[in-house]
């Protein structure tokens, strides 16, 4: 409300330039408008976060500079309600709208992302992400969050623009060691999920910090560079997950794939200097998919989906996953002509 700021249940109304809301009665919304928001010159937040215990706002301000903050019943429901709205208020710029609709279902993480930078501004005291306590199956964890409210954060501050693009960045995360989870739900998708399920956007997974996530990881993995490897034309990059070749593990890295010299390296995230912390040539490479039915010969832990696999002319093999099924025939287009 405007003047008694509470909160009431309102039947809302989307038209293609203004939102409706009305009264309900007897569980009926009343014929007349109780109010209207016109959205022409209105900017649109979404999620809002200025109230710590409502997690599912939505926030209009009107060119006049008028404030509306509206809540929703779900998750869902609110990114669902933010799309429309956003869509009517550039309705007259159908470009625009298209750009929506892609960057809902977009997948593309900022080139020079630092993965510490990210940890500080979510520690900090007044604009990080809230910690609270947490019972969970008798245990009291101190200093919690949500996957859900980690997602939030993420979008709310612009380092993310879908909640797949944020899962995706929660899941380097994780990861890397910046977070931790906590409580039967978040853990057991950690032990048995595929590895893009292990990061849970559910307000009932908890997770957090870790304590290494305050201090400097120093990368184990040296590499010799020569200057020449990193001076060819930059042909691709982007994120893929790759297994290591001592622990097995698997890890986010953001890989670079070169021409003339052709040379694929791979990034540390959680790095500051843009150095690699691995990379081989492709000359006399061979790259090819694995198939999706269960985990490939090669391969440790329970990952499948969308991998592929290089073997350099050392016999060496990489086994590497990328986010979906384009993206991989994305990644081997480029590298075989290199080959």
């Amino acid at each position: 409300g405007h003047i008694v700021r509470n909160w009431k249940v309102r039947w809302f109304v989307l038209l293609q330039d203004k939102l409706l809301y009305y009264k309900i009665e007897g569980g009926k919304k009343e014929p007349s408008p109780k109010g209207r928001i016109l959205l022409d010159g209105c900017t649109i937040t979404c999620p809002c976060l200025e109230y710590e215990n409502r997690p599912l706002l939505i926030k209009l301000k009107t060119k006049t500079n008028t404030d509306y903050f509206l809540e929703c019943c779900s998750r869902e429901e609110r990114d669902s309600w933010a799309l429309d709205i956003t869509g009517a208020i550039h309705a007259g710029h159908p470009v625009q709208v298209q750009e929506l609709h892609r960057m809902k279902n977009s997948f593309k993480l900022l080139e020079n992302i630092s993965l510490h930078h990210i940890v500080e501004r979510m520690c900090d005291s007044s604009t990080g992400i809230k910690l609270t306590r947490n019972l969970q199956q008798g245990n009291r964890y101190k200093e919690t969050f949500t996957g859900s409210a980690v997602v939030d954060w993420l979008i709310s501050n612009s380092f993310a623009v879908s909640r797949f693009e944020a899962v995706t960045l929660a899941s380097m995360l994780m990861e890397e060691n910046f977070i931790k989870p906590v409580g039967s739900r978040s853990t057991e998708a950690t032990r048995y999920s595929d590895l893009s399920e292990q990061f849970l956007d559910d307000s009932t997974a908890l997770y957090m910090f870790a304590e290494s996530s305050k201090k400097n990881i120093s990368s184990k993995e040296e590499l010799q560079l020569n200057i020449s490897e990193l001076s060819g034309t930059i042909v691709k990059q982007g994120f893929l997950v790759k297994q290591g070749h001592k622990r097995k593990n698997w890890k986010v890295r953001r890989f670079v794939l070169r021409a003339d010299p052709a040379f694929l390296h791979y990034y540390d995230p959680t790095k500051e200097e843009n150095r690699p912390v691995g990379g081989f040539s492709l000359r006399g490479c061979l790259v090819s998919a694995l198939e999706d039915n269960g985990v490939p010969a090669g391969v440790k832990g329970n990952v499948q989906g969308n991998l592929f696999k290089i073997i350099t002319k050392n016999d060496i093999h990489y086994y590497i996953q990328a986010s979906s099924k384009a993206e991989r025939a994305q990644w081997i287009e480029a590298i075989k002509p290199l080959t």
